[in-house]
Order: structure tokens, then sequence, then C-alpha cells
């Protein structure tokens, strides 16, 4: 009787857990590529510009990114988010939530119409959206959250939906970054080298920024947290040389730098061992495994750097997802997007915060 009481007080929730998406075969590259350049917040254009645009981009890109995923072998973003998924529900079961843990991707399946009939088949009292990007950016989380609440209307659900809007400064995440990077370190260091931390982050273009998109401030701060749990281990890295560059340029337009491939060269000429981290990504797919440890590291090699080695990312560390949870509980049962901590973290010039549209 007590244990049917308690279960009726609990609160029924659903946490969605948003990523980018991927191609899962061969056949699904093209349009893959194709959602995600048709996407207004990724190409600002009317829809009679941008979406034969995103056509030609996908018909022109199709054939190498083709290769890269052949070279992958499988769709290991959805996979590693298939497994932080997974931990999540747990933690949050084991935390006595009445919970079910949903994956939505952006580009490509399971897409957003998919996880919200998930939702409604759970029929829950709530619902979190939980996108996979530390940093906030409307290329990213902006995107799926408008996404996910455009399908929410469409398919007429009934439960509210709150949404964690970022987390550059988590806890959880900058230890368990921390934790990987802590050893990392310690190998470059045993080469007798000099060591250089390269924190790298998706590029983004410069006029996104200059618009009022806080991402890149985000990074900083993301970086910032990282350092800090690092010193926390070994007081020494307090001078630790660190760089924070940005990768993944795409296109003739300006991107915000430095550069990561700017910042091995200068690496190769202060004869550096190099640590990079990936600070934007929780989760290893494309961007972590064919162009960090393959495509830069060949690069590394060719302008001298001895010792180059990659960080992997967070994915499902025990401390990640513990703070992932806070995060759900605190942005469930609010009336506005919820940062870490629960407030807006951006300062007053990033227009595109998502705290300014819809506060408390």
């Amino acid at each position: 009787m007590l244990d049917a009481a308690f279960s009726a007080a609990r609160p029924r929730r659903a946490i969605i857990l948003c990523n980018l998406g991927g191609a899962d075969g061969p056949d699904s590259v093209k349009p893959f590529l194709f959602n995600l350049f048709s996407d207004r917040n990724i190409i600002p254009l009317p829809a009679w510009l941008r979406i034969p645009i995103a056509w030609l981009i996908s018909t022109l890109r199709a054939p190498y990114t083709r290769k890269l995923y052949a070279k992958l072998g499988r769709a290991l973003l959805l996979e590693e988010t298939q497994s932080q998924a997974t931990a999540l529900e747990n933690a949050a079961r084991d935390a006595g939530w009445d919970a079910k843990v949903i994956i939505a991707m952006r580009y490509w399946h399971p897409f957003a119409a998919e996880a919200i009939k998930q939702v409604r088949d759970f029929g829950p009292d709530e619902v979190i959206v939980m996108p996979l990007y530390p940093q906030f950016s409307s290329t990213t989380s902006g995107s799926v959250l408008e996404q996910l609440r455009a399908e929410a209307k469409k398919q007429n659900l009934s439960a509210k939906v709150n949404a964690v809007c970022c987390y550059p400064r988590l806890t959880g995440f900058a230890d368990g970054m921390a934790d990987l990077i802590a050893p990392a370190l310690r190998r470059a260091a045993d080469t007798g080298l000099k060591v250089r931390l390269l924190m790298s982050a998706h590029g983004l273009p410069e006029k996104l920024i200059a618009r009022g998109d806080p991402y890149q401030w985000q990074v900083e701060q993301t970086a910032a947290a990282i350092k800090d749990a690092l010193v926390t281990r070994d007081a020494a890295w307090a001078d630790l040389d660190i760089a924070v560059c940005y990768q993944s340029r795409v296109g003739p337009v300006g991107w915000i730098g430095p550069a990561t491939e700017t910042e091995i060269e200068r690496a190769g000429r202060d004869n550096v061992a190099v640590v990079l981290a990936p600070i934007a990504f929780v989760s290893e797919h494309l961007e972590t495994v064919i162009e960090l440890d393959d495509t830069l590291r060949v690069f590394a090699q060719s302008k001298g750097v001895a010792h180059y080695e990659r960080v992997a990312a967070v994915g499902a560390a025990p401390g990640f997802i513990a703070g992932l949870l806070g995060l759900a509980d605190a942005a469930a049962g609010s009336s506005h997007v919820c940062s870490d901590g629960g407030r807006r973290v951006c300062p007053a010039k990033f227009k595109a915060c998502p705290h300014l549209t819809e506060a408390a």
C-alpha cells in the first residue's frame, strides 16, 4: 500500500536526450547532409534559397562523407548516445524517479517525431529536454529545442516540456574531462618535452557570434572549469600551457579561431608535446575518431609534433551522468529553460541566449 502511494506521488518523467545524429549507412549520407544544411539555424536564408543550397552542398559533399563513414564503420554517435541514455535512465531510477530516457537526433533517425511519439506512449507528467551539447548555440541546442517543441505541439503532447539549454561549467563534465586529461598530461611529460594542452571545440562562423550567439564565450568557460578541475588534481598545472582552438571549418566564410590546425602547427614550431581534448563533444563520433585521431594526428606528425595524444570524450562517465541527472532535476517543474545552476549564465550582450525570451 505504501509502495503504491509512493509510486502515485512520484512524477512520471521523460528525459529526451538530444544529439546531432549521423548517417547509419551509405544511402543515408546524402539525406543526412541535406537535413543538416537545410536547417535555417545552420544556413539562415529564406527557404527558397536555402533548400537549393542544401541540395547542392549535400550532393557535392556526399561522396567524400561516405568514405569517412565507411572508415568509421558504424553509427558510432547513436551507439554512444544509447549508452548515455541507458546510464542516465538507470541513475534516474536508482534515485527513485519513475523515468524513461528517450533519444532524439536532429538530422537523422531517431528524429524528433519518433521521440515525441515514444514520449506520448510513455505518458509522463513532465518532459525534460537534455541536449548533449555542453555549450549553447542557436545552431545546436537552439535548433533541437525549437524542433522538439514544434513536434510536441504538432502531436498534441499534453505533458509540460521543460528544457536544459547549457551546462558549460557543470562539475560532472569538468571533473570527467579532467580525469581523462590528467593521465594523458603525465604521459606527455614523460617524453621530456614541454606539454601543451589543446582544448578543441567545433567551430562556428564569426557572423553568428557577432549576432549574439554565446557559444564561444561558453567554450571558454568550459576550458576554465576544466583547468580548475585539473589544478585540484595537481597544483603544478596552474601554470599549464593551454590553448583553446576550433576544428571542423566548412566553406569560405570566416570562422572563429584559432583553428586547431593552426595550434598544431605552432606546437610543432615550439617543439612541445600535444595533448588534445575535445571539450564541446561528449560522445565519440566522426569528428573525434576520424578528424582528431586520424586526420589531425597525421597533420601533427607532418608539422614535427613529436608526441600527439587525443583524450577521449567524457561519454557515460558516472560523474557526468550524475551531473546530467542533477540538471534534469533542476529543470523539472521550471517555467523557463534551465542552465547549470538554474539561471542565466551568459553576459547580457549575448542576445541569442534563450533566457532572454523565456524568463521565469
